[in-house]
């Protein structure tokens, strides 16, 4: 097996009928689409698409639905999601069988003057095809000819902004859509159920921690998307940040955290998203922070190096050597590309941005490239006060400070890397990676402050610590170095202490007591699920077990409260409040924040030994 054979084999078997967005389903080979659309009749507005998270909708006065998505099995043998707008509310479902859709559409709460559906047909991807509406039946003329049958009541509406042939009912009870054949609305509902009963039944191996799995699987699914310039299945971070980026957008380590995401669940959506994210590197060897569908990357800056660890917590799952040959090679030269471009000759790490010329006109060309900002957004932090006022050295292209964060990520890089040599017979590379890891450990303990207890970022202009800390100054614990008295010193100090870290809402992005805490705006004090989920990796290997099972706990009772009462996956959470929709700059279906779930699963078992050595490679650094 090679990835472009399973890549083939993937999308042959992901070519069915799949949600395209939230309320649109495209068969894949053709490129049929079908979505679903509402008008109300109390003021005449018209929905005709529906998002998940939006604030408004794009002129500001049609009123913004909210969605809330339901379970969507990553075989789309079962999808949920609930709408409510326009004091409506509507529940759609869907199931594939045998290259055939069902679609069941009921008002939960209805106007008082019923609501019209609309279900409008097309080709997506300039496939051919054309759509007829023939009595009260969708057909379509393409590759592939379907029918699509309702069970609802004809409505005509001749003011509706439809583009293509469509099926207009009235939504007074549950309506039925069916491809293949016409089925009753009772066949359907019972169909429907099997479904959803059928899904709850495969995801209760997880225990008391099934809540859990369903809300990871169901933030990677929703943010599943086909890319048709590249043919590929990808997991963007969300459908609003897709959309605003051409199509689609890749951020490095969000994505490397969605393979890991979907591996227990989904063995090609893992690979395809751990790929196709590192297929995006530069000419340079590194995977850059972001690439938009326009083809523009952050040519100048790249992100945390977290690939390598994420391949190895995948291969820790299915055991397949050939994804690790595939990709290998490429995560190699990434190492390499930090070692010669970011450490200094200590051994110890900074982030950078470097020189790039202007080709698209983009701001991201421009706003903080080879400057402190660009650099600090290569942290993955953008506006982390670590990096308020450090200097940029232009004639190095990297800030004026030896990072805690980098440098411990570096060490769990190489580490990773040795370990995955190690499993596909590359010894020749061991060598060169060990002498790697132990100079960034070397420069690591220069970090160290014995009167504070605690590993600090220092300043390369004046050589001082600084004394602004986030977690990443945990990620000293990646080091194997680390001694027993110096882990209990930092977690009893610094992570147990309620004027740095600890808290009913944590981890915040930076200590309490800093001046910035208060701001709770994006990196400046907000709870972030990859800072604990990698915290939590970290741990993995230390000898705190306490600290490890609290810190899962915190974990899932942040991500809980919001799915709990709205079913949000935050891009990050006030560490005061525990809320995520009190800010306008975080992403109410990010699927990063389901990174809290993958800490509760891994805390109970059910990812089994996460972050810890393979058990036949044993330790790869005394």
């Amino acid at each position: 097996m090679d990835y472009a054979s399973m890549k083939k084999n993937y999308l042959n078997g992901w070519h069915t009928w799949n949600v395209r967005s939230v309320l649109s389903h495209v068969h894949m080979p053709d490129g049929f689409a079908l979505n679903i659309a509402f008008k109300e009749y109390r003021e005449g507005h018209y929905l005709k698409e529906t998002l998940i998270g939006r604030f408004t909708n794009e002129y500001g006065r049609e009123p913004a639905e909210t969605a809330f998505p339901g379970i969507h099995a990553f075989d789309e043998s079962y999808t949920e999601m609930t709408v409510k707008w326009c004091d409506m509310e509507i529940k759609v479902e869907s199931t594939v069988d045998n290259d055939e859709l069902t679609l069941l559409v009921t008002p939960v709460k209805k106007q008082l003057k019923p609501a019209m559906l609309v279900l409008e047909g097309g080709y997506l991807w300039r496939k051919n095809g054309w759509v007829e509406t023939v009595g009260n039946t969708l057909v379509a003329h393409g590759a592939d000819e379907k029918t699509v049958y309702t069970t609802g009541k004809p409505m005509l509406d001749l003011n509706i902004p439809v583009q293509t042939a469509c099926l207009c009912v009235e939504l007074d009870t549950a309506v039925a859509f069916t491809t293949g054949s016409p089925r009753d609305i009772k066949t359907v509902e019972k169909l429907i159920a099997e479904r959803r009963q059928a899904y709850h039944e495969r995801t209760m191996r997880f225990g008391d921690m099934q809540q859990m799995y369903e809300a990871m699987e169901c933030a990677l699914t929703w943010d599943t998307i086909y890319d048709a310039k590249h043919d590929r299945v990808i997991s963007p971070v969300s459908r609003l940040w897709s959309i605003s980026s051409g199509g689609y957008v890749l951020f490095c380590w969000d994505n490397f955290f969605a393979g890991f995401m979907a591996s227990p669940g989904s063995r090609e959506l893992a690979y395809s998203n751990l790929r196709e994210i590192l297929n995006e590197r530069t000419e340079d060897g590194f995977v850059p922070n972001f690439a938009y569908a326009t083809g523009q990357c952050s040519a100048d800056r790249s992100q945390p190096p977290v690939g390598s660890a994420m391949l190895l917590e995948v291969y820790r799952i299915h055991r397949e050597k050939w994804i690790i040959e595939d990709m290998y090679s490429d995560l190699l030269a990434w190492n390499r590309w930090f070692y010669e471009h970011r450490m200094n000759d200590s051994g110890a790490l900074y982030w950078g941005s470097e020189k790039i010329p202007e080709l698209y006109g983009n701001r991201w060309e421009t706003d903080g490239v080879h400057s402190t900002f660009g650099a600090a957004i290569e942290s993955g932090l953008d506006n982390s006060p670590m990096y308020d006022d450090i200097p940029f050295n232009k004639e190095t292209n990297r800030l004026e400070l030896e990072d805690v964060g980098l440098t411990g990520l570096y060490i769990l890089d190489c580490r990773s890397l040795i370990e995955l040599a190690k499993i596909i017979g590359r010894d020749e590379d061991v060598d060169e990676l060990s002498e790697r890891m132990e100079k960034a450990c070397e420069g690591l303990e220069t970090l160290w402050d014995e009167e504070n207890g605690f590993y600090y970022n220092r300043r390369t202009d004046t050589g001082e610590f600084s004394r602004r800390i986030s977690p990443t100054n945990f990620y000293a614990l990646f080091s194997p170095d680390v001694s027993l008295e110096r882990q209990r010193r930092i977690a009893d100090e610094h992570y147990y202490n309620p004027d740095e870290f600890y808290g009913d809402w944590m981890l915040p992005s930076i200590a309490r007591n800093d001046i910035a805490y208060p701001d709770q705006n994006y990196w400046r004090g907000r709870v972030w699920a990859p800072l604990n989920f990698l915290v939590y990796m970290a741990l993995a290997r230390a000898e705190l077990d306490d600290v490890r099972r609290d810190l899962a706990e915190k974990s899932a009772k942040v991500f809980m409260k919001e799915w709990t009462e709205h079913r949000h996956v935050h891009e990050n959470y006030s560490s005061i409040t525990g809320d995520g929709c009190d800010s306008g700059n975080s992403d109410k279906f990010y699927h990063w924040g389901a990174l809290m779930c993958a800490v509760a699963l891994a805390e109970s078992g059910y990812i089994k030994d996460f972050g810890k050595p393979l058990a036949s490679e044993g330790k790869i650094h005394e």
